[in-house]
């Protein structure tokens, strides 16, 4: 009993751990999005001077993922924050001579590679969560998890906006 105990108690610990490591992973990538997003909305103010609405609110996400502390405000501020990036993109198709300019470009780029880096990063995060609630669950592993106050992680889930399709207009 006491080495299944140990082998139990080190499995869960192990598993947190990397939870935690994969939550640092999406930390990374999030504050790579973070720092790019000045740029990206600097370049489009000066081609799209009346689109304020979005561009404000684009800068209003961002700080609130600045000012978010717990794992549930992250995951909330860098959905709304993905959601406005969403909409400031719809908005930068409209401007040829915007998608010509290569600073633009590169940075829309980069911001699409975070973006993929972010998805997989967060599959990876919500794989592990998966594994190590189902092990903090599941009989008999539960009652030492239990006993050493193991808790359930936080999925990372995307909030409704972005779970409805984008409406394609021409």
């Amino acid at each position: 009993m006491c080495i299944y105990t140990i082998a139990t108690y080190n499995s869960l610990v192990k598993m947190r751990n990397r939870v935690h490591n994969a939550w640092a992973q999406i930390d990374v990538q999030l504050k790579k999005r973070f720092d790019l997003i000045p740029n990206l909305v600097e370049t489009v103010k000066g081609y799209a001077k009346h689109e304020n609405e979005v561009l404000t609110e684009v800068t209003k996400a961002r700080a609130s993922v600045g000012g978010a502390q717990t794992t549930a405000e992250k995951i909330d501020a860098n959905n709304q924050l993905s959601g406005a990036l969403s909409r400031l993109m719809v908005v930068m198709e409209r401007y040829p001579e915007l998608k010509a300019n290569t600073n633009f470009m590169d940075l829309q780029g980069q911001l699409k590679e975070i973006e993929t880096k972010i998805a997989y990063s967060r599959q990876f995060y919500n794989d592990s969560v998966m594994l190590y609630n189902q092990k903090t669950e599941m009989f008999p592993a539960r009652i030492i998890a239990s006993i050493f106050k193991f808790k359930p992680e936080m999925y990372f889930k995307a909030d409704e906006a972005e779970k409805a399709a984008p409406k394609v207009q021409f």
